[in-house]
């Protein structure tokens, strides 16, 4: 007879990850990084905050 096991099985863990050390490279591209997403998060408010951007639009001829 073959034994059934119910339910799910567990997943084993990983094993701990060591904390490695950034390099002055890897911290100035994440500093950097991080200023480009301000700068697109304030230029995205501006932008949603001033309405339209520049034109009047489809303009329509004076002719019915």
């Amino acid at each position: 007879m073959a034994s059934r096991q119910g339910g799910k099985l567990k997943p084993l863990k990983a094993p701990k990850k060591d904390k490695k050390e950034e390099t002055d490279e890897e911290v100035a591209f994440k500093e950097r990084k991080k200023a480009e997403a301000e700068a697109l998060k304030a230029a995205r408010d501006k932008a949603l905050k001033g309405g339209p951007m520049g034109g009047a639009g489809i303009k329509k001829s004076g002719k019915k």
